[in-house]
């Protein structure tokens, strides 16, 4: 059962980024191009994101199972740190070199996107690398 929720969770979320256009670098780098010809449409699409994730917050904080069965766990750390600020610098050249993050890339790799496809293998090597080298041991 968490394998078909899993499947129709991942489905409806690739179909999402496909009809907001998070999938197309072009839109992305419009986006990120406050100097230049800025295209805001994505702000409104990461707004009811970031909406529809506090209410499921707020509701997964009521409950301590999911749907599932499956134990919910909501990390709790809220200290910003030399590691994490550096993930978030790397996460947003990444973003704004290539025109994806790693959702859509994934989604757009499997529509035929070609430039999604060296954006994934780099993004391999960098989990590669960060297992191999900054991971507790």
């Amino acid at each position: 059962m968490s394998n078909l929720f899993g499947f129709i969770s991942g489905l409806v979320f690739g179909i999402g980024l496909i009809l907001a256009g998070m999938t197309e670098p072009l839109k992305v780098k419009g986006f990120l191009d406050l100097a230049g010809a800025w295209d805001p449409s994505l702000a409104l699409v990461m707004g009811g994101a970031i909406a529809l994730g506090a209410v499921a917050f707020a509701r997964a904080r009521r409950r301590d199972r999911s749907w599932t069965g499956a134990p919910i766990e909501i990390p709790n750390n809220k200290t910003i740190d030399r590691r994490l600020v550096t993930g978030g610098v790397l996460f947003g050249i990444g973003w704004g070199i290539g025109g994806f993050c790693p959702g859509p890339a994934l989604v757009a790799l499997g529509s035929g996107v070609g430039s999604a496809g060296i954006f994934v293998a780099a993004m391999l090597v960098g989990m590669v690398l960060h297992d191999k080298f900054l991971s507790p041991r």
